[in-house]
């Protein structure tokens, strides 16, 4: 599939953050992140998503789990998306019966892949005072298990990590990294 004929954006980008599956299959964490912005510059708003995940749940469509934004590799099946305070929260479970499923929970499990990533069609956005494109309104197609997101923060919780826990983590791992790039300077 060329995403461009069909308008189709990734999020894909370098991350360096550690993951793990759960019990083998269960996977979890923020796929987008309000506020934040991107490799790119982009920085989503809260709501942005808001309009097509209703648009799916009225429909009963869902939101497809793939390999590296490859349509062609499904590997898992969302159960849960929404939207909190902190960005775009996903829960959902890798199939075992699908081999490329099982080495991909083989590959979280060994800390190779650590990121999520969306695949979306841009409805509205707009330039903020920075420059920076802020996408309020998406039409979110999937959410791909990534070797590199492009919001370095999109990861798959660790292992019995609660959203809120994963806050707290993140806002350590903020003030160790600030306070590393202060000792630098």
């Amino acid at each position: 599939m060329n995403t461009k004929d069909c308008g189709l954006e990734l999020k894909f980008c370098a991350s360096g953050q550690a993951v793990t599956v759960r019990d083998g299959t269960a996977i979890e964490g923020y796929a987008s992140l309000f506020g934040l912005p991107d490799q790119g510059g982009d920085v989503v708003a809260p709501g942005a998503y808001a309009r097509s995940l209703a648009a799916q749940k009225a429909r009963g469509g869902t939101v497809k789990m793939l390999w590296q934004h490859d349509p062609g590799q499904p590997i898992g099946l969302w159960e849960e998306i929404f939207e909190d305070a902190r960005g775009l929260y996903v829960k959902g479970r890798l199939l075992p019966d699908v081999a490329k499923a099982r080495e991909v929970a083989a590959l979280i499990g060994a800390g190779a892949i650590d990121g999520l990533s969306i695949g979306y069609r841009t409805v509205r956005a707009a330039k903020d005072a920075k420059g920076q494109r802020v996408l309020t309104d998406l039409e979110l197609w999937e959410v791909s298990l990534v070797t590199f997101p492009m919001l370095r923060e999109a990861r798959v919780a660790a292992k019995g990590e609660s959203p809120e826990a994963a806050i707290w983590r993140d806002l350590a791992e903020a003030l160790e990294g600030a306070a590393a790039e202060l000792a630098r300077r």
